[in-house]
């Protein structure tokens, strides 16, 4: 009786022995920041302009026994993302008009080591290594973090626009290997993809968005004087000239120019005139500008009704004004007569 009693202990420590697994599989997720905003960016900047992706990883195994540990080495690969480029070189964001901006996303903090998607590879992908207890019942996990700096570097002409690049699918993928021991401390393997005592990898890991936005902006305003010329005696028809406005745009850039009514003009009205001072009299030459070489469209500063409009295109737009003074009754005093015309650019 003794010795079966003896007999059913010994087999049921054994069926206890074998039930505990051999091997578990290690399966890491990770999170990132769901975007990678760089903010507003100048046309031509004379500084690059950072910003910075936060990634965790965490890392769970099964229960394997009261003393077994998991030694995990993750790389977290990053591909050109949405809006195309090279890892190796720049990767870009574009905007909805197919604009691009080159940015680049890198392993450290001093911008050396571009993130690439390939464990190892040429630029390769970011390393994380962890090491955790996996007790029996309830197993084990561990957690790493990592930040990437990115960079959108200096010097670059761009057009006006919300830039982007989304980063999922295949573009963001995490490869790990995992070394699990009973007893003791588990090894961290010496690469992601092999060597190991189980190897993994799962794309569309994570996701995220790189964002940047381009203001409109217009510059470089260079106009011309408008010199309706030397008249002798009365005007008996109409004097016709043109002035030229030149301005520099941003690409996309949607600009009003607008004119007002000078300087001369009676209160409450629109009506332009020039002025000529006569022995302490002032004296009076109406006048009016156009958009249009048929001087049928007036010029004025209501915007989206009397001014005129463009979009820019990132190199110098001219724009010609039309000018005429009309016929006179009489013979208007001699002298000198101008006015002062305020352009603004709306955009």
């Amino acid at each position: 009786m003794t010795a079966r009693h003896l007999l059913l202990v010994v087999l049921l420590l054994a069926g206890l022995v074998m039930a505990v697994p051999a091997r578990a599989t290690a399966t890491c997720v990770a999170v990132a920041n769901p975007t990678l905003p760089f903010g507003t960016i100048n046309s031509l900047a004379t500084g690059p302009t950072p910003a910075t992706l936060n990634i965790t990883v965490t890392c769970t195994t099964a229960a394997l026994s009261l003393l077994a540990t998991t030694g995990v080495r993750v790389c977290v690969g990053i591909g050109p993302g949405s809006g195309g480029g090279s890892s190796a070189t720049w990767r870009t964001m574009t905007t909805a008009a197919g604009d691009t901006m080159n940015f680049q996303l890198y392993n450290n903090p001093a911008y050396s080591q571009v993130t690439g998607l390939v464990p190892r590879g040429s630029p390769p992908a970011q390393e994380l290594t962890m090491s955790y207890n996996v007790p029996l019942i309830t197993g084990g996990s561990g957690a790493q973090s990592t930040s990437l700096s990115a960079q959108i570097p200096a010097n670059q002409v761009l057009a006006s626009g919300a830039y982007s690049s989304t980063f999922s699918g295949a573009n963001v993928v995490l490869t790990w290997a995992w070394n699990e021991v009973l007893l003791g401390t588990a090894t961290v393997p010496a690469t992601c993809n092999g060597g190991a005592t189980g190897t993994a990898s799962a794309s569309a890991a994570f996701s995220f968005t790189a964002t940047a936005n381009v203001l409109p902006l217009c510059g470089s305003y260079v106009t011309t004087d408008m010199n309706f010329g030397g008249v002798t005696g009365g005007i008996a028809s109409n004097i016709d000239q043109t002035a030229t406005l030149t301005l520099t745009c941003l690409k996309n850039t949607a600009y009003q120019v607008s004119l007002d009514n000078g300087q001369n003009n009676p209160s409450a009205t629109t009506t332009r005139r020039m002025r000529t001072t006569i022995g302490g009299s002032n004296y009076y030459l109406t006048y009016e500008l156009y958009r249009d070489a048929a001087r049928s469209l007036r010029w004025g500063n209501t915007l989206t009704v009397d001014t005129a409009s463009g979009t820019g295109t990132g190199s110098t737009q001219q724009l010609t004004i039309y000018g005429r003074v009309p016929p006179v009754t009489g013979q208007p005093p001699a002298g000198t007569y101008s006015d002062r015309v305020t352009v603004t650019i709306a955009y």
